[in-house]
């Protein structure tokens, strides 16, 4: 778990003047909070492809799927410039091993979702598109977790971001140490639970793909069930999904408990249910039963500390 966790970030987020107006957008809990945690990779695509800081603006025109990347005053296409130096620096970045990107929202050549495309006869612009590059990332690394800082104000998309960035940590680990039916197993056993708060529909389906893990060439059985874990962590867990986990982890522990530590275990996970109290309280108290007693299944269960707790991302949650 050593090995640095790069994360490609929008060059302007972290204060770069690289912006058409020669400005930044700087964004304090990016460079200054996870930059404690992961090591950034900047990429500007309209500067680092020749058109220089400041430059005119410049917008997607056309069809929202093919759109023109276009000066906005002067007409100028830099389609196809943006889009050969795309094809490179994604090329590029798959030698730096990346495990996430944030990229910056509303951009013509950055924004993953809701870009503005302007018809090409005139008319009102549609928030239907995605940045030249963004698009080109995306589809490069389908798997790869993405979000934009925009989104990233909302703290269930901002926690789900960063637990999917150390979910993909661990998992190119286990690929890399341990490509075997059996390494497969031991990483499914230990996030079970994480699986569980997003998706009971992929945590069944994941299931069976391992159970039948000797049946498939190994490289095959990776692909499926990389394929099911990026599906499944993109869905948010809610408040129900938390509150089931929760109650799956305290039936561990039922034999263990006198009475009043059942009931006020029972009573702040609904507490937590109703929303009275962050998901940190039960976690915590469900984390010193977890030392406490040492249940092998549950003391190897990421779910209980998916990302460093100096982010203080469930204190809210």
């Amino acid at each position: 778990m050593n090995l640095p966790i790069k994360i490609g970030v929008s060059s302007c987020l972290l204060g770069n003047p690289v912006r058409y107006d020669g400005g930044h957008q700087h964004d304090r809990f990016i460079s200054d909070t996870l930059g404690h945690f992961f090591e950034f990779v900047p990429v500007c695509p309209e500067f680092e492809c020749g058109l220089g800081a400041p430059r005119e603006t410049m917008r997607l025109v056309g069809d929202s799927q093919h759109p023109r990347l276009m000066t906005t005053h002067t007409g100028i296409d830099h389609t196809d410039k943006m889009l050969s130096w795309a094809r490179q620096r994604v090329k590029e970045l798959a030698d730096e091993e990346l495990y996430g990107f944030i990229f910056k929202s509303k951009s013509p050549s950055s924004g993953m979702e809701r870009v503005k495309v302007y018809p090409a006869e005139g008319g009102a612009a549609k928030r239907i598109g995605v940045g030249l590059f963004a698009r080109a990332f995306m589809d490069a690394f389908p798997f790869l977790p993405v979000e934009d800082e925009g989104r990233m104000h909302d703290i269930g998309l901002r926690e789900n971001f960063i637990e999917r960035v150390f979910v993909c940590q661990r998992w190119r680990i286990a690929k890399r140490d341990s490509m075997t039916a059996r390494g497969l197993v031991t990483f499914h056993s230990q996030h079970k639970l994480q699986i569980m708060a997003h998706s009971e529909r992929h945590y069944r389906l994941m299931g069976s793909l391992v159970a039948q893990a000797k049946a498939k060439p190994v490289s095959v059985l990776f692909d499926e069930y990389e394929a099911l874990l990026a599906a499944a962590l993109r869905l948010l867990p809610t408040v129900k999904k938390h509150a089931n986990v929760l109650q799956h982890i305290f039936g561990y522990f039922k034999k263990q408990l006198s009475t009043p530590e059942k009931q006020e275990m029972l009573e702040i996970i609904d507490q937590y249910r109703h929303e009275d109290v962050p998901l940190i309280v039960p976690m915590t108290l469900l984390n010193h039963y977890v030392r406490k007693y040492q249940p092998e299944y549950l003391a190897q269960q990421y779910y209980l500390r998916p990302h460093p707790i100096e982010l203080k991302l469930r204190n809210h949650a």
